[in-house]
């Protein structure tokens, strides 16, 4: 499924909702039309690093009523930057990367300042500007971004540091609320894609969460205030998404950043960017950051939050985590000259190159056993088939791997190949196992933590693979595979 102009005409129809009068329509419906405008296109991927945002500060700090501030540096020497428009007296603040491999929001943020940047005049832009001073601070763990890892270089986690400062990120953090004193803050974060909305086969593609401030979870204005402002966001992302909304846990973590910031006066935001089926570069997520926070600065400037009722925030089902990119149900497998019926999940783990600009995946098997009240982002009923283990092809010197190739030997019960293939950072393009001279295999037995690669047959026919945990329809010849793995 893909966000299209449906989305944005929605998101037109909100806006007209607002009591907005005249030309404002059309305006706004230009506005919201037009994303392909704004969205910065230097940004195409999720492993985005200091470097990648460099340029764009730099072409800011010439940019007409942006202010651009050199707030500190990372432990590595990194700069940490605050991008400030905006002259109104609603002061909202947002941070993103926090976590160095949670980008998707940082290029959103990009996508937004485009667009109050750009040359055409919509006077609803104009009145957010007016009504609002906004403060983007796009990443703040630089050292984290450039190796893609949650950690800084310290290795500390910095959303676990509000109240010791251990961190100079965590240092500019505070020293930032505190001299803003924002009356909204947003914390945008990625989680995983395993995350479903409650008992739902959905993905929570968004998820949302105004942060407790005590253990008891109680709500005064300012958490109010962030609840509110999280109901508007949701009813417009349900529109074009219905069901991939959830709703994170509010237990109070004293150390978070998140929690104290709502504990210090500002009403936090917790805006957290899951999985969406096909979009691995999280790139259609990344439009719905753009719209979410886009639809938050318009409800705050225009106040139109204050009538939401809070009760509404607690009808936004909560986060679960019981997605696997595949499901298999009902196989059937042979231990001990015994056959046995199970589930099995599995999930196809990322491994970063040695650049951090790319990666292949590693399948593991991730439970097995009675699995129906789990979900598949995709989902195979194999009642009926029988998992059988994959041979080795010794493959001729000469011999070429080809797609084809490989499906005709999958065909005939082969999953590893022993010959000569070309293997990238982005692993082996071929979909058979590669393994070396040495290779042999062992007794097939299914463990959770295993590689998955082998066969299912029904009725004495393998129709279909699983290589690197990747399901082929061999009757097809298809299937969404992306990588195999070299095997020692």
């Amino acid at each position: 499924m893909k966000i299209h102009k449906q989305l944005f005409f929605i998101l037109s129809v909100l806006f007209f909702s607002c009591e907005l009068q005249g030309q404002d329509h059309q305006l706004i419906s230009q506005l919201v039309s037009q994303y392909d405008q704004f969205k910065e296109p230097s940004l195409n991927k999720r492993r985005i690093k200091h470097e990648d945002i460099g340029p764009l500060i730099e072409q800011l700090k010439q940019t007409e009523h942006v202010e651009v501030q050199t707030l500190g540096h990372s432990i590595e020497g990194r700069s940490i930057h605050l991008l400030s428009i905006g002259s109104g007296d609603t002061s909202v603040f947002l941070w993103s990367q926090m976590h160095g491999d949670e980008p998707t929001a940082t290029q959103a943020i990009f996508d937004i300042l485009n667009f109050f940047t750009d040359a055409s005049v919509y006077e609803e832009k104009t009145r957010m500007l007016e009504k609002l001073r906004i403060h983007f601070l796009p990443m703040l763990n630089p050292d984290g971004a450039a190796v893609f890892t949650r950690r800084n270089a310290l290795g500390i986690d910095i959303n676990r540091d509000a109240l010791d400062l251990a961190s100079p990120e965590g240092q500019i953090l505070k020293r930032v609320r505190d001299s803003l004193d924002a009356d909204f803050g947003f914390n945008l974060h990625d989680q995983s894609r395993y995350y479903n909305a409650e008992r739902t086969p959905k993905p929570a593609t968004i998820s949302y969460l105004a942060p407790a401030f005590n253990y008891e979870k109680d709500i005064n204005e300012v958490r109010a205030n962030a609840m509110k402002v999280i109901v508007y966001m949701n009813q417009l992302i349900q529109e074009f998404a219905p069901g991939q909304v959830g709703r994170y846990n509010d237990d109070f973590e004293p150390r978070a950043f998140g929690d104290n910031i709502q504990k210090w006066g500002t009403s936090a935001i917790l805006i957290e960017s899951g999985g969406y089926q096909n979009d691995v570069e999280k790139q259609e997520i990344r439009k719905l950051n753009y719209v979410s926070i886009l639809s938050a600065l318009h409800a705050i400037a225009s106040e139109s939050y204050k009538s939401i009722a809070v009760s509404e925030y607690e009808k936004i089902p909560h986060n679960d985590r019981k997605l696997f990119d595949l499901k298999l149900e009902d196989v059937s497998y042979e231990l001990l000259d015994k056959n046995y019926v199970v589930d099995i999940g599995i999930h196809h783990i990322e491994v970063d190159n040695a650049s951090h600009d790319s990666f292949y995946t590693k399948a593991q098997i991730m439970d097995i056993g009675d699995l129906s009240t789990y979900y598949g982002y995709e989902t195979m009923d194999a009642r009926g088939y029988k998992i059988i283990p994959g041979k080795v092809y010794n493959a001729k010197p000469s011999e070429v791997p080809s797609y084809e190739k490989a499906i005709a030997l999958l065909k005939k019960g082969y999953v590893y190949w022993r010959g000569r293939v070309p293997m990238g950072d982005e692993g082996l393009q071929f979909p058979m196992q590669l393994v070396s001279s040495k290779f042999m295999i062992p007794e097939f037995r299914l463990y959770v933590g295993l590689n998955p690669s082998f066969l299912l047959s029904k009725n004495g026919e393998i129709s279909h693979a699983i290589v690197n945990g990747y399901l082929i329809d061999l009757r097809k010849g298809s299937g969404h595979f992306k990588n195999a793995i070299f095997l020692r």
